[in-house]
């Protein structure tokens, strides 16, 4: 299933990050997924929160610059080589595979979810649902 990600740039500094963190608690947004890429001077953080329109709203107002992407939010075989069940169906329809990340809970079968960025988000929706139905039984998972 698409979810919206929210991403934006901070300073590597003291502080920035606790400083997004705090105003989005105070709007009671919830962070379920999370990532933060660095470089020397910048970092890149992404979101997946329970009210993407909300987030981009808040952080627009604390003056962040704010992007918005379609990622997949999907379930993973929680067992040895579970990854493969997501990693080689994109392989096999020549997607690439840009980032993942971890979503802080379970899907509603109980397993593990990750959070991915690819190059061709609605073809790579289309090859895990083929796969996943097919070996597992079950749709990807919606948040």
């Amino acid at each position: 299933m698409f979810v919206k990600q929210i991403s934006i740039s901070l300073e590597n500094v003291p502080g920035k990050f606790l400083a997004v963190s705090e105003c989005l608690g105070k709007e009671g947004v919830n962070i379920r997924a999370i990532s933060v890429a660095d470089t020397a001077d910048i970092s890149t953080v992404r979101f997946v929160t329970d009210n993407p329109g909300k987030t981009a709203n808040v952080l627009r107002s604390h003056d962040y610059p704010v992007k918005e992407t379609d990622v997949l939010a999907v379930e993973v075989p929680d067992h040895p080589g579970g990854l493969i069940a997501v990693l080689k169906p994109l392989r096999d329809a020549n997607i690439n595979v840009l980032y993942f990340y971890p979503y802080l809970g379970r899907g509603e079968s109980g397993q593990p979810i990750v959070i991915v960025g690819v190059d061709k988000t609605k073809e790579a929706l289309e090859a895990l649902k083929k796969n996943w139905v097919h070996t597992f039984g079950e749709e990807i998972y919606s948040l």
